[in-house]
C-alpha cells in the first residue's frame, strides 16, 4: 500500500521539490570555512554562482581553479561565488584551497542536506541563479569557467 501511494504522489508532482531552470532556486543556508553564514535568498541582487563539489572528484579538481580566476574577475558587490562542498572531508578541502589559493566562501554540505533540494546527480555540478532568486542555468560536468563565453554569460546576467 505505502507503495502505491509514493508513486501516486510522485506521478501527481506532490514528490519533494527539486530546483528547476526558470523557477525559483530552493533556499539554504550553510556555514562557510570561516564560520560564516551564507543563505542564498539574502543574496537577492546579485546573480549568484553555486558549484557542487568534492577534493576527491577530478573533474572538481580540475574546474577549481578557472572558478577561482572568474571569481577574482567580476565584480564582488554583483557577484557571488559559492562553492558547496559535498559529501568530503571540510579539513582537506582547506588544505586544497590554500594549495591552489582558492579564495571563493567554501561552504560545508558534507552530509549532503542541499544536493537533494537541486537534484544533484553527481558532481561537479554548477547553477547560476539571477538577480531575482531565480534558477537560470545548470551545468553538469566540469567546465573552463573563466573563458571568454562563461564570463559573457554571467555578464549578461550581471547587467539584466
Amino acid at each position: 500500500m505505502a507503495f502505491c501511494l509514493v508513486l501516486f504522489i510522485a506521478a501527481c508532482g506532490q514528490g519533494p521539490k527539486v530546483a528547476s531552470v526558470g523557477k525559483p532556486a530552493p533556499d539554504f543556508s550553510l556555514v562557510d570555512r570561516n564560520g560564516k553564514i551564507w543563505t542564498l535568498s539574502e543574496l537577492k541582487g546579485q546573480v549568484v554562482f553555486v558549484n557542487f563539489w568534492a577534493t576527491w572528484c577530478p573533474p572538481c579538481r580540475e574546474e577549481m581553479p578557472s572558478m577561482q580566476r572568474l571569481y577574482t574577475l567580476l565584480p564582488k558587490d554583483k557577484f557571488k561565488m559559492l562553492a558547496i562542498l559535498n559529501k568530503d572531508n571540510p579539513a582537506v578541502a582547506d588544505d586544497f584551497a590554500a594549495k591552489f589559493g582558492i579564495t571563493m566562501p567554501i561552504l560545508d554540505d558534507q552530509d549532503n542536506q542541499i544536493g537533494p533540494k537541486y537534484g544533484l546527480t553527481g558532481i561537479p555540478e554548477t547553477f547560476i541563479v539571477d538577480k531575482q532568486g531565480v534558477l537560470r542555468e545548470k551545468f553538469i560536468g566540469g567546465a573552463q569557467w573563466d573563458s571568454p563565453g562563461f564570463r559573457q554569460l554571467m555578464m549578461n546576467y550581471i547587467h539584466q
